[in-house]
């Protein structure tokens, strides 16, 4: 039988506001609800049955999974987002795309039951996350 050992909680570097995360439903097949990842901490997850519920939770995978790295002797990444390091900048990004990349992408949000903006943005934060983990 194998024992467990209880890891301490420590105080991150950076607090859980610091770092991106990205709010998405999760589809009714899957059980529905909400879940929380973060691009900048690869396999930090959570879920909860509303998007308050899931942030809580996902506050508590933050915690446990900065202790799990520290424990094990492995770093915790900064968040890539640090505002004091960019350039003011309006929040606004307008780019054009082929018409058939926009009906997909329409059709994915459609089916996902979000924005079409949120599913974008979801889109390019993931991208962002797992390139910068490559870096």
């Amino acid at each position: 039988m194998s024992q467990i050992r209880k890891i301490g909680k420590i105080e991150p570097a950076y607090p859980f506001a610091s770092y991106a995360h990205i709010v998405s439903p999760l589809p009714e097949d899957e059980g529905g609800g909400v879940l929380i990842t973060f691009p900048d901490l690869p396999d930090c997850m959570s879920d909860g049955e509303t998007e308050e519920e899931a942030i809580a939770n996902g506050r508590d995978a933050f915690a446990s999974w900065v202790s799990a790295r520290h424990d094990a002797g492995k770093d915790v990444s900064p968040p890539s987002y640090r505002p004091e390091s960019i350039p003011a900048v309006s929040g606004r990004f307008v780019t054009r795309l082929p018409k058939s990349t926009h009906a997909k992408l329409s059709e994915r949000a459609r089916a996902e039951g979000v924005s079409l903006n949120a599913l974008v943005l979801a889109m390019i934060a993931e991208g962002l996350g797992r390139r910068e983990s490559q870096v």
